[in-house]
């Protein structure tokens, strides 16, 4: 049976594709192309999604909201084209994430599934150690420019949620246990405002595992 993986190829997205497969659901990712600071969703990088989507041998779907709709609405109308049993998103503990979601899947009449909600960091973080991540972008006091395009380990600067689920950092997996091939990237391009930057991934290919 099908479900939707809300994916924008960070790692909380990635746990949720991994955790549909382990239930034996059979994932459509449905990546949405956002505006630049949207609230809902991640936007660095989410094109490259499609190479993740080839590397896990998965369907993809992309959806961009015309001009003046709202991304709920969008995404809520590329879903109910979907014959799918069930939703998967990656939110972990932000109630204004979840609960969007969730009304989407009430109006679609489908269960909504998010398995890192408000799981203790030990569980994440043990299960990270397996995937290959990468920081993309930052945007909060005690995050500067040197960490984009590094590894990512959880964060202890003050004030930031361990794993950017406040929105102080978005990242892009390159590899993971159910990775069929991984990603390998070539080159980075960086920007950095004095406040937030970004590492956009200027070239990158897949590799056999």
């Amino acid at each position: 049976m099908q479900v939707a993986c809300l994916f924008s190829g960070g790692k909380d997205s990635c746990f949720s594709v991994f955790s549909a497969l382990e239930s034996a659901w059979s994932p459509i990712l449905v990546t949405i192309k956002p505006a630049e600071y949207s609230m809902m969703f991640h936007h660095p990088n989410v094109e490259w999604t499609k190479l993740q989507a080839e590397a896990m041998g998965l369907p993809q779907i992309f959806v961009k909201p015309n001009e003046g709709q709202e991304e709920l609405d969008a995404l809520e109308n590329a879903l109910s084209k979907l014959d799918i049993d069930g939703i998967f998103t990656g939110a972990i503990d932000s109630d204004y994430q979840k609960q969007r979601i969730d009304k989407i899947g009430e109006n679609l009449g489908v269960p909504t599934h998010a398995p890192l909600w408000r799981k203790e960091e030990p569980m994440y973080s043990e299960a990270l150690e397996y995937f290959e991540t990468f920081i993309i972008a930052v945007s909060a006091e005690g995050l500067g420019p040197e960490l984009l395009g590094t590894k990512f380990q959880m964060q202890k600067a003050k004030g930031v949620h361990p794993f950017f689920e406040g929105g102080e950092g978005e990242t892009f997996v390159t590899d993971a246990p159910f990775f069929k091939k991984k990603i390998i990237i070539d080159k980075w391009e960086k920007s950095w405002d004095g406040v937030r930057g970004v590492a956009k991934i200027a070239s990158a290919h897949l590799c056999g595992k």
